[in-house]
């Protein structure tokens, strides 16, 4: 701290020589002249520096010791400043550029964000700069508390958000709102349907009756455990005590065989490379572009366009807001050309194969695969036919509230 006083009032380097330098110390302690970087040079000859106001005192005082005080140079903001003394372009550049300083810290040049998973930075940047957070903004005059507020109702998926600013950078801390748990409707009849054909190899019931066996076959729609829940009779009852309505639930695993098929035309447009090519360059300067070499636009049609950023990093990583951008154009004809038969029946099975298992989902099994190729007309069709063991009960709602009692009949 006392170095920065010390730059800031500026400070004088004298040599003293004489026969007993020890007398010009003491009047300096005596008259309250400070000193310091005191250095003997030898047995009558010493060195230190003083501050700038207390220069004059220093010779008055060593003439009384009978020494003599030659003055070395200055040192500090005061000499720094005297050298612009006749220089007024240089005077009025720094003037200038401790104005840019001052002026231009009070400007946002990064937005980050932190805090987010599932939502994408992109979605809370583009909602910010709709309310004004975004490079080039006046942050003095930028009310965050509001901003924070209005983003936060309009983004989905965030329960907090503050917005800081630390100089020239915003930053924007978020907290992404937790999902709820799934809450299972148990107050509406339910019947537990097969989503697909096969054969019932494990049928657990968890609530519902169920109407079909392990080992039996069941069709697509079929109810398997119904919400209608038959009562059971006192002994020797003549009436049918009826039924008692409740959201059926279980699980229904079950061996099924899946058909799938995918196709493909056995000729295809493809891209030729002409030799032309274009090249445009252009400047973004916080958030807005200056194309200065090359054509402002090219026509996309018949081009295919590759653009190369060049974002200014400082040390440590932190991006600013000024990128250089180039864009290179290529044209290309487009020609027909054959496709390899082996090369498209193998993409096509494996696209099949992952259909396959999207259907039977990740708890599902493939038991078994075969693969029949077909061309016809220019085409190429793959089938698959698979054995699998899967999971296919859904449960499908209907009329009525659990718990509800369904009226039987006289048995006679």
């Amino acid at each position: 701290m006392q170095f920065i006083v010390n730059f800031l009032r500026g400070s004088v380097s004298f040599t003293v020589t004489g026969a007993f330098p020890e007398r010009f110390l003491n009047l300096c302690a005596q008259n309250g002249v400070g000193f310091w970087g005191l250095t003997w040079l030898d047995a009558h000859t010493l060195s230190l520096r003083v501050a700038r106001r207390d220069a004059r005192r220093v010779r008055t005082l060593a003439e009384k010791a009978q020494c003599e005080a030659r003055a070395e140079g200055g040192q500090g903001m005061p000499y720094f400043l005297a050298g612009f003394r006749r220089r007024y372009a240089l005077l009025i550049g720094l003037a200038l550029a401790l104005g840019a300083v001052c002026l231009l810290s009070r400007f946002i040049l990064t937005v980050e964000v932190s805090g987010n998973e599932s939502v994408p930075s992109a979605v809370i940047l583009a909602e910010l700069s709709r309310q004004g957070v975004r490079p080039g903004a006046y942050g003095p005059g930028l009310d965050l508390r509001r901003i924070s507020q209005e983003a936060l109702g309009r983004i989905e998926g965030l329960s907090w958000m503050s917005v800081n600013l630390h100089g020239t950078r915003a930053e924007v801390l978020v907290r992404e709102r937790e999902a709820p748990p799934e809450l299972r409707d148990e107050s509406t009849p339910a019947h537990v349907v097969a989503a697909a054909d096969g054969i019932l190899e494990e049928v657990e019931v968890l609530e519902g009756q169920a109407l079909f066996q392990e080992g039996q076959a069941v069709l697509a729609g079929e109810i398997v455990i119904s919400g209608a829940v038959d009562l059971k009779e006192p002994m020797y009852a003549t009436v049918d005590a009826g039924q008692r309505l409740v959201h059926a639930r279980g699980t229904l695993w079950a061996s099924t065989y899946r058909t799938l098929q995918a196709c493909i035309p056995l000729e295809a447009q493809i891209k030729v490379y002409t030799g032309a090519e274009e090249e445009t360059w252009s400047l973004t300067v916080l958030g807005h572009t200056l194309n200065f070499f090359g054509k402002g636009s090219i026509s996309t049609a018949g081009y295919d366009k590759m653009t190369t950023t060049h974002i200014l990093t400082l040390p440590g990583g932190r991006e600013m807001p000024l990128a250089l951008v180039k864009t290179e154009y290529r044209a290309y004809e487009t020609t027909t050309a054959a496709i390899q038969t082996d090369a498209a029946q193998a993409m096509l099975e494996e696209r099949l194969l992952e259909r396959l298992e999207e259907i039977i989902g990740a708890e599902g099994s493939v038991l078994s695969t075969t693969f029949s190729v077909r061309e016809n007309s220019g085409l190429l069709t793959v089938t698959l036919k698979a054995q699998c063991r899967e999971q296919i009960g859904r449960e499908v709602t209907f009329a009525g509230q659990v718990g509800e009692i369904i009226p039987g009949t006289q048995s006679g």
